[in-house]
C-alpha cells in the first residue's frame, strides 16, 4: 500500500492552506488504497538553502536537511497543497523542495491549489520543478478560488462540486505511486550497491 504525504505548502500566519490540507486529508483517509499523512512545512523549519553541496549529490551536512530528507524519503507519492503568491508558489515550499533531489525521484505528485484564480499559475510553476526532479505529476488538479470557496477570503467552505476532482486526483496519485514502485526499487538497489 503506497504511503502518500499531503504537504502543506505555506507557513504564513493565518494561512488558508491548513483548512485546505485538512479537507484533502479528510477525504483521503476515507480511502483504503493508500496511507495518507499530513506534512506541515511549519514542522520542518528550513532556512534558505544552506547546504554547500548540491542536493543531487545526496551529501546532506545539516541536521535539518537530514531530518527533512528522511521524512520525504519515506513516501511513495505526494499531494502538494499550495497557495499562489505573485503568479508562483510560496517561497517556503520552493525552498523545501530545493533542499532535496533523490528523495523526490520516481514518485507521483498531484496539486491542490488556492488563490485568486485558483492557484493555477502556482501549479504551472511546480509542474516544471517536478519534471526536473523526476516526479510524475498527474493531470488532475484541484483549483480553489478565494472568491468562491472561501467566505471573506479566509474561511474555507468548498462546494461539493470539488469532490469529484479531488477523488480523481487521489486516484491518479495512488495509481502512479504504485506504477512507479519498480523504478523506486531499482534506484534503491543501485544506491545500496
Amino acid at each position: 500500500m503506497p504511503k502518500i504525504a499531503i504537504i502543506l505548502g505555506s507557513t504564513r500566519p493565518g494561512r488558508n492552506g491548513e483548512q485546505v490540507a485538512r479537507w484533502v486529508l479528510d477525504h483521503a483517509t476515507a480511502r483504503h488504497d493508500a496511507q495518507f499523512e499530513l506534512v506541515d512545512l511549519a514542522d520542518f523549519p528550513l532556512p534558505h538553502l544552506d547546504e554547500a553541496i548540491p542536493p543531487s549529490m545526496g551529501q546532506y551536512q545539516n541536521e535539518h536537511t537530514q531530518r527533512w530528507a528522511a521524512k520525504i524519503s519515506s513516501y511513495d507519492g505526494f499531494v502538494i497543497v499550495t497557495p499562489e503568491y505573485n503568479h508562483g508558489t510560496s517561497g517556503v515550499l520552493k525552498n523545501a523542495i530545493d533542499y532535496l533531489y533523490a528523495e523526490w525521484n520516481n514518485k507521483a505528485v498531484g496539486f491542490v491549489s488556492y488563490g485568486s484564480v485558483g492557484g493555477a499559475r502556482a501549479v504551472e510553476h511546480l509542474r516544471l520543478v517536478a519534471g526536473e526532479l523526476q516526479m510524475a505529476d498527474v493531470r488532475q488538479q484541484v483549483t480553489l478560488s478565494l472568491v468562491t470557496e472561501f467566505e471573506n477570503y479566509s474561511m474555507f467552505k468548498p462546494g461539493d462540486y470539488n469532490i469529484p476532482a479531488l477523488t480523481t486526483l487521489l486516484d491518479q496519485v495512488v495509481a502512479w505511486s504504485n506504477a512507479l514502485a519498480p523504478l523506486r526499487a531499482a534506484s534503491a538497489a543501485t544506491a545500496a550497491a
